[in-house]
């Protein structure tokens, strides 16, 4: 009798233990800036918790709609889902990191787990609904490496035919859009964007067959090719296209061992253009930085604005 009441003691005191922690994240939430606000969904049926980082609150909320006031059309947001409560605050207490892939396809810091999601309103970035449509990849979809979007340097002080830098590293953003994305009448254009009225700035109609991912690939051999007509070494790429990243940083070294075939043993359709990334980017230090497309970011936008201006010019 006395032994079970002792372990009716410890496990009350284990349960105690594990309020506290609980209570003790949400204190020091509460202590640093901003302010955590609890949500307003209460807990319902949803087994989810939304742990917003960096947004115009910031805390833990149980439903999708709380979380999305805090994030939506929020420059450089940082949210997730979990479904352990003490996972979202993990998230919410620890310090942003920055994910991007060098020249050698090797990621700078630990990836970070993408949440599943149930539907397309939890996503934890929700820039999917505003990509335009493109070519499906020839790669498995689960082999892919997750390439998360980052807090991008500001070009609030970046004045006329200046470079803007990350570190030691020049900033350009690159897009590709394709109208009528894989019919008959498509037409395509790229956009490199490297800051207000840069002598640099692009806009060009893809030459060739005129698809959506040839012209993402070829925005970034342009980018490419300007850096090295000024001497340029260190480069950062920002780009929407996560097939572009992951193909020129994952896939490339694998083709080209499997005689460029793909995991499926089909040809890679887009080879040729790979080739011409993968030779432009030797001798080069090149961070792939991956930016939600058509969310408010202010050198995607330009880019995308470019490169649907090279679409209405007449093909080479």
């Amino acid at each position: 009798m006395l032994r079970a009441c002792a372990g009716c003691r410890l496990r009350v005191s284990e349960a105690g233990a594990g309020l506290a922690a609980v209570m003790l994240r949400q204190v020091l939430a509460l202590l640093s800036p901003p302010c955590f606000v609890p949500c307003s969904g209460g807990r319902g049926g949803n087994s989810m918790f939304y742990a917003v980082r960096k947004g115009r609150q910031v805390g833990v909320f149980r439903s999708w709609e709380d979380c999305k006031k805090q994030v939506d059309k929020y420059q450089y947001a940082s949210f997730k889902k979990f479904k352990s409560e003490d996972d979202a605050w993990d998230f919410v207490n620890s310090r942003a990191t920055v994910s991007s892939y060098n020249s050698s396809g090797i990621s700078d810091v630990a990836e970070e787990r993408q949440s599943n999601n149930s539907n397309q309103d939890t996503s934890w970035s929700y820039h999917s609904s505003y990509k335009r449509p493109c070519e499906q990849s020839s790669e498995n979809q689960s082999a892919r490496k997750h390439v998360k979007y980052n807090e991008m340097p500001s070009a609030s002080s970046q004045k006329e035919n200046e470079f803007s830098y990350m570190g030691e590293h020049v900033v350009v953003y690159t897009d590709g859009c394709c109208s009528s994305n894989g019919r008959y009448k498509a037409r395509a254009g790229t956009g490199v964007y490297w800051g207000p009225n840069h002598p640099l700035n692009s806009s060009d109609r893809l030459p060739g067959r005129q698809t959506n991912q040839r012209a993402e690939i070829h925005a970034a051999c342009k980018a490419i090719e300007q850096a090295k007509s000024q001497n340029i070494k260190k480069l950062a790429i920002y780009t929407d296209s996560k097939f572009t990243i992951n193909g020129i940083t994952n896939w490339v070294e694998n083709w080209k061992t499997n005689g460029w075939k793909t995991s499926t043993k089909k040809d890679v359709i887009n080879r040729e253009d790979f080739e011409r990334l993968a030779e432009l980017s030797e001798g080069m230090d090149i961070h792939w930085m991956h930016v939600p497309g058509h969310s408010g970011f202010t050198g995607n936008e330009a880019a995308d604005r470019l490169a649907r201006e090279g679409a209405g010019k007449t093909q080479c």
